[in-house]
């Protein structure tokens, strides 16, 4: 099944300042996915919160794959930012929604890739550096993102996915 994750900042406090603090969460994630193995099908990284839409192989890789990713983040942060013993980075334990329907899967990955647009981050969601659809549109894939369980789209312009206008999403 596929889940629909996120987590935010303490009292919705900034954990993204810079673009190297995106680049090392990145980093973070590429690690722990050698850990922890999770297929990676959208994600949004913005400057108080991030969402990850995650298809995991077994029970238990959820959580044991977020678990590990939140609390090395949280190290890494307070230390490079000089925090340590200053309390939480995140609100916390991660909240996850099953994604039940194929309809509901392409709402889902559509919501989470239109974040940065919807928060004024970006003139387009595809020119948000810190997201999937970034990563699509510039075949900039591997090692974070993963194939769907359902077809992708494939050739389709990013405004015309975003908006449910494709011939992909209207099939259904």
């Amino acid at each position: 099944m596929v889940f629909h994750a996120l987590n935010r900042g303490v009292g919705r406090m900034k954990i993204f300042f810079s673009e190297r603090d995106y680049a090392a969460f990145e980093e973070t994630v590429e690690e722990t996915l050698r850990l922890y193995p999770m297929r990676v099908l959208a994600y949004c990284l913005l400057p108080n919160h991030w969402h990850f839409v995650l298809w995991p192989e077994g029970d238990g890789d959820l959580s044991a794959f977020l678990q590990r990713l939140t609390n090395t983040h949280t190290q890494r942060w307070q230390r490079a930012k000089n925090k340590v013993g200053y309390g939480h980075l995140y609100q916390g334990r991660f909240k996850s929604f099953p994604v039940q329907t194929d309809d509901h899967f392409y709402t889902v990955v559509r919501y989470v890739e239109r974040n940065a647009l919807r928060a004024n981050m970006a003139e387009t969601a595809e020119a948000w550096r810190w997201g999937s659809l970034w990563r699509r549109v510039n075949n900039v894939r591997a090692p974070l993102l993963t194939e769907w369980p359902l077809a992708e789209p494939m050739g389709i312009s990013p405004i015309n996915w975003l908006l449910n206008l494709s011939p992909l999403c209207a099939a259904r």
